[in-house]
């Protein structure tokens, strides 16, 4: 059986370990705070074990009570790191519970440290801990991240280990004698062991799943409209359709935007374009995929949505920029946009045959005038003859 000092080692020196590696990962630049807070809880933690070993060399309570201290101060800093992870803090409630802990430790530690030690000592700990799990529950930017249950279950258990030790430690030891106490030190310190280890790689895991999840959100994002760009509607195309769900793509293309650019500027073009966008995200379902596919070129893919529907809310979008004159930035003008609509299963069965069809079908709308939507089969455009001009009042559908 390994004694308590060789444990106590372990944990010592994993802890150092996490908190170089944890530095480190702070030099990438993501989630930097939440790093450095956790590698100072890491510390702290090593520190108050060290103590903790060498207590009983220490005149009266003094080791044991900075010990126990610096112990729980290293938890207050991994909550609190978990916590800035979602811009939380908890350093006033950090501050009283170390406050309350030396209060203890000032009252009933100098009566009996042992005792206090044993059981008192671990109900901070086990709040630390239980706290730690709520943020990462309560935190919705990890929720899709396959690291998270992993991160809840640690603290989790290890709260459960001291809720454990604090209310039925005293009550085993009272039926079965003080022989519990070497017991459950053995057990705490072998999972203290695997904390120390799985937590500060777990909470790293996170943050570098966190990472690469942004990074390639930001890969299907339009950096100046904040649109899914052509890959994201690929992708999200490719989901929806696999499922043989009915779909209407509408295409979209602003009128004269070359004019636009030539005859004020590319500022107040990009601010036209943005301007665009705005209006769709106002009025589309919040399901629909928007795109912004390059240049003055926009699509949005509406899922379980008849051409009725698709229709309306093409019009509806086309009513309401062409109403807007301030496109923000100081930039007044009057712009339109031309629409093609295409449904699946009957223009095509996968995005690029749908694209195809609903670029022909705004090639039309263009000949006849623009700022007009035309459906790419004849049965719902009247033999491919577009609709009046769009003149309808701007509102709300949901597509």
């Amino acid at each position: 059986m390994i004694d308590l000092s060789t444990l106590y080692a372990l944990i010592i020196g994993t802890l150092l370990v996490s908190a170089a590696l944890t530095i480190w990962e702070s030099f990438g630049r993501w989630r930097r705070v939440p790093l450095l807070i956790w590698a100072a809880g890491w510390t702290t933690l090593a520190i108050g074990c060290s103590i903790a070993v060498a207590r009983t060399q220490v005149p009266g309570i003094y080791g044991w009570a900075a010990s126990n201290l610096l112990i729980v101060t290293g938890y207050l800093l991994v909550l609190n790191g978990v916590a800035a992870l979602d811009r939380r803090r908890y350093w006033r409630t950090s501050v009283l519970l170390v406050a309350a802990l030396a209060l203890g430790w000032g009252v009933e530690g100098m009566s009996a440290h042992l005792a206090f030690w044993q059981y008192g000592a671990g109900l901070p700990i086990m709040v630390a801990s239980a706290l730690t799990v709520s943020e990462l529950v309560r935190n919705r930017s990890l929720r899709r991240l396959r690291t998270r249950p992993v991160a809840i279950a640690l603290p989790a258990m290890h709260a459960a280990i001291y809720a454990v030790r604090v209310f039925v430690l005293p009550l085993l030891v009272s039926a079965d004698g003080a022989g519990m106490v070497a017991l459950a030190s053995k057990i705490t310190m072998y999972e203290g062991v695997l904390y120390s280890v799985a937590m500060p790689m777990t909470l790293i895991g996170l943050v570098r799943e966190e990472a690469q999840r942004h990074l390639l959100a930001a890969s299907r994002t339009d950096f100046l409209t904040g649109l899914t760009n052509r890959q994201g509607l690929f992708e999200a195309a490719a989901r929806l359709l696999r499922d043989d769900r009915p779909a209407t793509l509408l295409a979209f293309d602003l009128d004269h935007f070359k004019t636009i650019n030539d005859a004020h500027g590319h500022a107040a073009g990009d601010a036209v374009l943005q301007s665009f966008a705005d209006v769709m995200r106002e009025l589309a379902d919040p399901r629909a995929t928007l795109a912004r596919l390059g240049g003055e070129e926009f699509a949005a893919l509406l899922p379980d949505t008849n051409v009725a529907a698709a229709r309306a809310l093409g019009e509806a979008i086309a009513a309401r920029f062409a109403a807007r004159t301030d496109h923000g930035a100081g930039v007044l003008l009057s712009a339109t946009v031309s629409i093609g609509l295409a449904q699946s299963g009957v223009d095509g069965d996968d995005l690029d045959t749908l694209l195809s069809a609903a670029d022909r079908a705004l090639y039309v709308a263009k000949s006849l005038g623009r700022n007009r939507l035309v459906s790419a089969s004849p049965l719902f455009n009247g033999a491919g003859i577009a609709a009046a001009p769009v003149r309808a009042a701007p509102r709300r559908l949901v597509a």
